[in-house]
């Protein structure tokens, strides 16, 4: 009898993260160098020698990537990465060739986190959880900080 196939492959989350960018290579090399990003297999390559499909691991998670096409087109986007030290981290990225965002402060909602700005566009927020706030708490939390943030406005 075969052996039943898992609707999410193994090493994948339900959610999983697939940038259409201007120079995979480049944001390949970020990755690799600011996150210690590690390939799932050996990229796939057009024959313009542009990247038309790559997997690479962080930490527990597969961010897929590739360069844009007719069919794909460019598109810059979000993320935020779970590390056990984001000051590190941060440090690494900017020596990686990000451009800042945020320095790392301690947020709110119980993480300390900064961002950068990789070769791409996209946004990385790094983030280190460092207290469990309750859903009550953060609402507190959430109100004070919007206050604050319309004071400085």
């Amino acid at each position: 009898m075969a052996s039943k196939v898992k609707p999410v492959p193994e090493g994948f989350h339900t959610v999983t993260p697939y940038l259409v960018v201007d120079g995979a290579d480049k944001v390949i090399n970020f990755m690799k160098e600011a996150f210690g990003a590690q390939p799932v297999f050996e990229p796939m390559m057009r024959p313009d020698g542009k990247v038309m499909h790559a997997e690479y691991k962080i930490g527990n998670s597969i961010v897929m990537i590739s360069d844009s096409s007719e069919r794909a087109q460019a598109t810059s986007t979000m993320l935020y990465l779970y590390v056990p030290n984001v000051d590190a981290v941060y440090q690494k990225a900017l020596k990686a060739g990000a451009t800042s965002l945020m320095e790392p402060a301690d947020q709110f909602y119980g993480d300390r986190s900064g961002g950068v700005k990789d070769p791409a566009g996209n946004s990385w927020h790094i983030g280190t959880h460092i207290e469990d706030v309750s859903p009550a708490d953060l609402k507190k939390r959430a109100t004070e900080y919007m206050k604050q943030q319309h004071k400085a406005a």
